[in-house]
C-alpha cells in the first residue's frame, strides 16, 4: 500500500467505527454539563468577547456589529453572526460576511496592527477577494460543501481554510437551503482530535503503526476538499451515533459535536 491507499483504509476504518467509547464518555460529561446552555441540540449560543476598537482599521466593517468606535468589551454569539451573515449575503455584501466571521473567530485575540486585524485587512485588500468569496457562496447554494470549500482553498493569500470555513459555515446556517452535508467549522484544534482517533484506527488495524498517516492527512492547516468532505460524512455520522446513546439531544445538528469536540480532551487513545 502506498501512502494515499493507506489513508483510505484508515477513512474507511473511522467511517466504521466512529467514536470510541473513551470519546462517547467525555462528550456525554460535557453534554451533561452544558445541556441548559444549548438545549435546542445547537452552539448557536455561543458567545464570544471581542473589543469593536481594536478593529477600527477594518473595513467593511457590518452594521450590525458594534460600532468600531466602541473602546470597551462587546459580545457575539454564534446566532448572532449567522444574522449578521444572512443579512450581508441578502446585500451580496460577502466582504461584511467574511468580517463577522473572521471577528467571531479570533475574539479577544485581534489587537491594533496584530496579526487579527493587519491580517484581514491585508485579506480584504486582495483583489480576488470578491470574486472568490461570491464563487463560494453560489457553490455552496447549488453543489454543497465541498465545491464550496474548493472554491476558496489556496485561492486568496492569507485567509486559510481555519478561518475560511467558519465563512461557510455561518453562509450554511444562514442559507438554510445548501444541499449534502452542513458545513462546518475545521480548524488546528479540530484536525488533532481528529488525527488522534486515525491514529488509534491506524494502530489498531496496522494501516498506520507509526500514526504518520494520521498526521499527514490531518495536518495543522492547508486540509485538502477531499479531507474536508471525509471530515463532514464523520461529524454527520458521528452526531447519529452520539444520538443513538440517549446522552446526546435527540435533535442535535453536526455543529454541536464540532463544538463540543473543540472543548472536550479524553484519555489517550491505545
Amino acid at each position: 500500500m502506498n501512502r494515499q491507499d493507506r489513508a483510505d483504509a484508515v477513512d474507511r476504518e473511522m467511517a466504521a467505527r466512529l467514536l470510541p467509547d473513551v470519546v462517547l464518555t467525555a462528550l456525554g460529561r460535557w453534554w451533561q454539563e452544558n445541556t441548559g446552555r444549548y438545549a435546542d441540540g445547537t452552539p448557536g449560543a455561543q458567545t464570544i468577547v471581542y473589543t469593536p476598537s481594536r478593529w477600527a482599521q477594518i473595513t467593511p466593517w457590518p452594521p450590525a456589529l458594534a460600532p468600531a468606535s466602541h473602546t470597551g468589551d462587546a459580545k457575539l454569539s454564534r446566532a448572532e453572526v449567522t444574522e449578521v451573515v444572512a443579512d450581508a449575503l441578502r446585500r451580496e455584501a460577502f466582504k461584511e460576511a467574511l468580517v463577522a466571521t473572521y471577528v467571531w473567530g479570533k475574539g479577544k485575540r485581534g489587537t491594533p496592527g496584530g496579526s487579527g486585524p493587519a491580517t484581514l485587512q491585508r485579506i480584504l485588500d486582495t483583489e480576488c477577494l470578491e470574486a472568490a468569496l461570491a464563487t463560494a457562496v453560489t457553490k455552496l447554494c447549488e453543489h454543497g460543501a465541498r465545491p464550496a470549500y474548493a472554491a476558496l482553498h489556496r485561492q486568496v493569500p492569507r485567509l486559510g481554510p481555519s478561518f475560511f470555513t467558519k465563512f461557510l459555515y455561518f453562509t450554511g446556517k444562514a442559507l438554510l437551503a445548501a444541499p449534502g452535508s452542513m458545513p462546518l467549522i475545521l480548524d488546528r484544534v479540530l484536525s488533532l482530535r481528529l488525527r488522534s482517533l486515525a491514529a488509534a484506527v491506524g494502530r489498531q488495524t496496522g494501516h498506520d503503526p507509526d500514526a504518520s498517516v494520521a498526521a499527514w492527512v490531518w495536518a495543522d492547516w492547508n486540509w485538502s476538499p477531499h479531507r474536508y468532505e471525509v471530515y463532514l460524512s464523520f461529524m454527520q455520522a458521528a452526531t447519529r451515533q452520539l444520538v443513538g446513546t440517549g446522552n446526546w439531544p435527540s435533535d442535535a445538528t453536526p455543529d454541536l459535536l464540532e463544538f463540543a469536540l473543540f472543548n472536550t480532551a479524553w484519555e489517550t487513545l491505545s
